[in-house]
């Protein structure tokens, strides 16, 4: 157990020292925090109902698939991976140190524009905290699920790069963060739900935990967990 969690820490601790991941954990999604908040609150002053949550949806999403995937396919996209079969350390270990560290970077970066956004933007804080809480947290948890799929699953940091914005950007678009998705056509409102984004954000704006909401987004991080071993356990075949 202590040299499982000497492992998250370390990983914590790499992750500052990378720059790609350290901008899309926290950087780009504070300093788009900072810049959009007081647009979307100057455009439309009913924003402030829902800026917390917007914001959120924003940073959480990029982190976990701009930012997660990238350790994960430099590391098993190479020939370290030999490394852990040489020193019998078994190959999830790699990716679940990453989705652990990434959760609590990610949280804490949430919990940033959380407390920080009514004192900058007037914004309303979420009546039940607790409840808003447990709802990011599996918010964070499906969205890294996704990241960890597409970390395993691309081999060059360019490919993923593309197919990492092929994702990321129709997951805001569709989501609600920007409009609501009433505006929207019912096959781009479909397809929207397809994203945890959109789950997401609907879950966290709700005063209640809807179940409705709910199970989507927990049938979807088991399946991208099953994904996930199943990759898992090709590769200690393979090495």
């Amino acid at each position: 157990m202590g040299a499982f969690l000497y492992g998250v820490t370390l990983q914590w601790k790499l992750d500052f020292r990378n720059k790609g991941v350290l901008l899309t954990y926290y950087i780009v999604p504070l300093v788009f925090f900072a810049f959009m908040g007081g647009i979307f609150t100057s455009i439309n002053p009913e924003a402030k109902e829902t800026l917390i949550q917007s914001m959120t949806i924003f940073g959480v999403t990029m982190g976990a698939i701009l930012g997660a995937p990238v350790p994960l396919t430099e590391l098993y996209g190479s020939e370290i991976k030999k490394a852990y079969k040489v020193g019998k350390i078994p190959l999830y270990v790699p990716a679940l140190n990453n989705f652990l560290s990434a959760l609590i970077h990610l949280l804490i970066m949430s919990t940033i524009i959380y407390f920080v956004a009514p004192i900058a933007f007037d914004a309303k804080v979420p009546h039940n905290g607790l409840i808003y809480f447990l709802s990011l947290i599996l918010f964070i948890k499906v969205s890294l699920a996704v990241g960890t799929v597409l970390g395993l699953m691309v081999r060059s940091t360019s490919k993923l790069t593309m197919i990492a914005q092929f994702i990321f950007l129709p997951s805001l678009m569709l989501s609600g963060i920007m409009f609501p998705v009433e505006m929207l056509p019912k096959t781009l409102e479909s397809v929207g739900k397809v994203f945890p984004a959109t789950w997401g954000f609907q879950l966290m704006i709700n005063e209640v935990f809807n179940w409705e909401l709910v199970i989507p987004q927990i049938i979807t991080f088991l399946i991208l967990i099953l994904i996930s071993i199943f990759k898992l356990i090709n590769l200690s075949k393979i090495y």
